[in-house]
């Protein structure tokens, strides 16, 4: 999975006996066993793993440190027949002075020592009774069990396949300094951070720490790999929990159970391709220029033979309940105020908007509610139009009048059959030619309606169309394309549900009706109804599911993911839903549309960004309009 950027990591806490290096070494080996045999290509124990932290004046005894030696030739002995990159903790003794330091083996060789910058010596810690900072350290390289090794808090181990896959090592309170020395690593490269840790458990403390991991990893977009000692070190004074997190850009991927006497081993896959497109993109990422150089270590990182992370359907939307509620109203809030300040800017109390009884007109319509109840103005000052066409059904018209009614606004209803007739006969078309001519006649008749309408009353007309439709291209030009101010320009289509749905359960007045247009099929209705008046035209079945191009506009436009990197997360992702054929089928639709189609998005009207992905011209995309989608669709089908 090397090929798409993946690296398999794993953090543990393994079980451990204060001060009893044979029992710590012992257990060490068989969670790198475990985690070697489950592909892990690299794996990070806690701060002093191999002695435990908690031995004080103990580290002053040379028998601790003739066998943690040992117990390091053990280590190297026992896992060189393995691919997997292991760190451990261990005092490592350099002239008169004690590191603590933590190490790096593969393949029976010590490929680097790394030593603790920040000592810390407040409250309950006393660490500079025993160990020396790296700032007093005056060797680059050691004699370390016969081997010539290089130390310092300036090493990058790299991958010698693929340079730009790399890592460095800080140690605990390293993180909690001001200036952690994983900032220099990230910006000579360093793509994954592992921390090895000591961190013991307080009141509080276990959000803060959580928060600086997070933070870290987001602040160098990086992937953060930490862990700390668990609740079998000494609990004289203190109590330790086993904190173990693997996180990702600020996202917590994976964490550890805490207070668990038996070791705890998490493994998840970082995405370094993302990591590195996101840096690229972030001109300001390289803003600092590094304090100092950096040594490199090249080594072989493992590859693994598939991916075991597991990724959303609906990347847009939280999973979680309250965080989804949460989300909406605050998108709720940025599209309401985004119209209101465009009001207030041109100085009118007065909207047009066009209402067909679907989902983007519905959301767009809430909006626009909002908005007026924010500025203080009467709902009457909205008009709402609804145009039943050929192929418009009962049931959204239906749905379009109790919704306008429900809020008490200017209703008219003005059918566009006979114009769309008159205007098909001025230009020789056949209406019994259900063509896209046939389809874009009504939806420019509905925008000349809704902009000369508006024109009449001194207002706006407020735009429908969404993330989704921008992307495929899926709008008529000069159509429902245009508007004056879009409030749905940046929500895809999985969210506009969930929009409606969180109004339809704020709003009890209005629920039975919104809930019955979150249950009608998605469509333009542009073509005629069934015999029995059912939609007939359903949009997914021409141009594919929303919830796979959303997917892949997620991963394609935020990340850079290849198209065979799509292929493979939508595979997994949607594994028993769609299969392959399907997900190439559509993927292929999607990047021959998002290249045609970018003519429409470079002439977008004004409207709000809500969510880190956006096609504004102005602001996230910069496109040729005749850009070619070959190089893309031939790689998705090598």
């Amino acid at each position: 999975m090397k090929k798409y950027g993946f690296v398999r990591v794993a953090s543990c806490v393994p079980e451990l006996k204060v001060a009893d290096v044979t029992f710590n070494v012992e257990e060490i080996i068989r969670n790198i066993k475990e985690a070697d045999a489950k592909e892990v290509a690299v794996i990070v124990f806690p701060e002093l793993s191999v002695t435990g932290y908690t031995c004080s004046d103990l580290f002053f005894q040379e028998e601790l440190l003739s066998s943690s030696k040992e117990g390091i030739k053990r280590i190297l002995e026992e896992t060189k027949d393995l691919d997997i990159v292991s760190i451990v903790g261990v005092p490592v003794g350099i002239r008169n002075q004690l590191f603590n330091c933590g190490m790096v083996i593969h393949k029976g060789h010590i490929l680097g020592i790394v030593p603790k910058t920040y000592i810390p010596n407040y409250n309950e810690f006393y660490e500079k009774r025993w160990f020396a900072t790296s700032l007093d350290l005056m060797d680059t390289e050691i004699n370390y069990l016969d081997e010539i090794v290089p130390i310092g808090t300036d090493l990058l181990f790299q991958d010698k396949e693929n340079i730009q896959m790399s890592f460095g090592i800080e140690i605990c309170e390293d993180l909690w300094s001001i200036v952690p020395p994983s900032n220099d690593l990230a910006l000579n490269g360093a793509n994954m951070i592992f921390n090895l840790s000591s961190s013991n458990e307080l009141i509080g403390k276990y959000d803060y720490r959580k928060n600086l991991v997070k933070g870290q990893s987001s602040k160098l977009i990086c992937g953060y790999i930490y862990t700390s000692s668990g609740i079998n070190e000494s609990t004289t004074d203190v109590v330790f929990s086993g904190h173990a997190m693997i996180a990702e850009n600020g996202q917590i991927l994976k964490e550890s159970n805490r207070f668990q006497f038996e070791s705890e081993l998490i493994i998840e896959d970082i995405d370094i391709q993302k990591i590195n497109n996101l840096r690229m993109k972030d001109i300001s990422y390289m803003g600092v220029k590094p304090s100092k150089k950096v040594r490199n270590v090249v080594l072989d990182i493992r590859d693994s033979k598939d991916i075991i992370r597991q990724y959303e359907g609906n990347p847009f939307v939280p999973k979680n309940e309250a965080k989804r509620n949460e989300r909406c109203h605050e998108i709720f809030q940025i599209q309401a105020c985004g119209l209101a300040k465009r009001l207030k800017h041109i100085g009118t109390n007065k909207t047009v908007i066009g209402i067909s009884g679907g989902l983007d007109s519905t959301l767009a319509f809430l909006v626009i509610v909002e908005a007026y109840k924010k500025l203080g103005i009467d709902t009457k000052n909205i008009t709402a139009i609804t145009m039943p066409g050929f192929g418009t059904t009962s049931r959204t018209l239906e749905n379009s009048k109790k919704l306008m009614e429900a809020y008490h606004v200017d209703i008219q209803e003005i059918p566009i059959v006979e114009a769309s007739l008159l205007h098909m006969r001025d230009i020789r078309h056949d209406p019994e030619i259900h063509d896209v001519t046939y389809e874009n006649v009504q939806a420019r008749e509905r925008t000349q309606i809704l902009m000369d309408v508006a024109n009449k009353i001194g207002g706006i007309v407020v735009g429908t169309g969404d993330l989704s439709e921008l992307a495929l291209g899926w709008c008529t030009y000069n159509g429902d394309h245009m508007s004056m101010y879009a409030v749905n320009t940046s929500i895809p289509k999985t969210l506009v549900k969930y929009l409606v749905r969180y109004v339809a359960d704020t709003n009890s007045e209005v629920k039975e009706i919104l809930y019955d247009i979150l249950d009608t099929p998605i469509s333009p209705e542009l073509l005629p109804p069934t015999k029995d008046g059912k939609i007939k035209q359903k949009t997914e079945d021409k141009v594919g599911p929303y919830e796979l191009h959303d997917f892949f506009l997620y991963h394609f436009f935020r990340y850079g993911a290849t198209p065979d990197k799509l292929m493979l997360l939508a595979t997994k992702t949607f594994e028993g839903k769609y299969d392959s054929e399907t997900i190439e089928k559509w993927l292929t639709v999607f990047l021959k549309r998002f290249f045609s189609q970018q003519f429409k998005r470079s002439c977008l009207p004004d409207g709000p960004k809500v969510g880190t992905v956006s096609l504004s011209p102005r602001g996230d995309l910069r496109m040729p309009s005749d850009a070619s989608c070959h190089e893309w669709v031939k790689q998705l089908k090598k």
